[in-house]
């Protein structure tokens, strides 16, 4: 979207590198694990890279994950790899992304070790907190980033956009479902013309709306779903309704949220298992419809099964939050 050819990415999931293999077809897809790949092996003797770029898994950093956010797990050491990368490879660049816990994580102590580590390389580093919902997606969402370069730039991240992009706004124009329905192409509910104007950039290059899939809930829970206006959450649900909950203080504020139609949506992470209701129908959210929160193009199409997309869409950066950011970076070679 920004302009970059990707050389080559590394994924050790199977689906999700079906997924970037689908959608990007002029790029290596390397399904294995990173600890085992050696970078030159895959670019030409002294070629000129201008940026290496990754998320390594956040799980052990989440702020919603208590039991495991210590070094001891071994998803976080995959920080390392990605320094070993850009070590290694010496881009003009570097974008490192995660999520906001990591800037908590041991009392901020893991942000300044990995920046300083860049710092040794001989980058310049810029880290900052990112609202997606500011760089026109549709999601309330913020991810951690750290930028670096080793050409003397003072890297300014972009300004916020200013308009903020409603969940009506995003999905207003599919079709119209039922819970469990799961077909791969049906036409859109309105027309380009009175489509909103990020639902036809979204819709560029596409006719028809693909991946209608919906998890199918039980009856109990959709006869839930009435109760809960926009904005609600599971505490709107009268108690005798919820006996299958030993302790409703113990739920989570994420639960049987509906969202409203007229703010953008509350993070889009594992949204089957967290029931995430749509705006106007007693249902989940559509594979099409969350795709559309996180701003994936219409033409973009997920592989796997409907639990490994689903947790894919919950996994990913926004693409147009990405965009700002690479833009921005291209931005300084002009």
């Amino acid at each position: 979207m920004a302009g970059f050819q990707v050389r080559f990415a590394v994924e050790k999931d199977k689906s999700a590198a079906n997924t970037y293999r689908y959608n990007h077809p002029n790029t290596l897809v390397i399904e294995n694990d990173i600890h085992n790949i050696n970078p030159q092996d895959y670019l030409l003797p002294n070629e000129h890279v201008s940026i290496v770029f990754g998320g390594p898994p956040c799980q052990g950093f989440s702020l919603s994950n208590t039991m495991t956010r210590n070094m001891k797990n071994p998803n976080n050491s995959l920080f390392e790899e990605f320094l070993r990368f850009v070590n290694e490879i010496q881009p003009d660049w570097f974008l490192f992304e995660n999520v906001e816990g990591f800037a908590h994580f041991e009392e901020g102590k893991i942000q300044h070790l990995v920046e300083q580590r860049f710092s040794d390389m001989g980058y310049l580093v810029f880290p900052k907190v990112l609202w997606a919902s500011d760089y026109g997606v549709p999601q309330h969402r913020n991810r951690f980033f750290m930028v670096g370069n080793r050409l003397g730039i003072k890297f300014e991240y972009p300004e916020p956009f200013g308009t903020k992009i409603t969940v009506n706004d995003a999905i207003g124009d599919l079709p119209d479902l039922t819970n469990g329905q799961q077909v791969d192409t049906l036409s859109y509910k309105l027309p380009a013309n009175k489509a909103s104007k990020y639902a036809r950039i979204m819709r560029k290059g596409s006719k028809r709306s693909r991946q209608n899939y919906v998890s199918r809930n039980a009856d109990y829970v959709i006869e839930r779903y009435h109760f809960i206006a926009q904005g609600q959450n599971w505490e709107a649900i009268p108690d005798d309704l919820m006996q299958n909950y030993a302790n409703k203080a113990n739920c989570h504020s994420g639960i049987y949220r509906r969202l409203r139609a007229d703010e953008p949506s509350v993070v889009i992470s594992n949204y089957r298992k967290n029931m995430l209701i749509h705006p106007f129908q007693d249902r989940g959210l559509s594979v099409r419809e969350a795709a559309r929160l996180q701003s994936f193009p219409d033409v973009f199409i997920f592989k796997g099964s409907l639990m490994h997309i689903q947790q894919q869409i919950g996994n990913a950066v926004p693409p147009l939050l990405a965009k700002a950011v690479f833009e921005k970076i291209l931005s300084y070679g002009e």
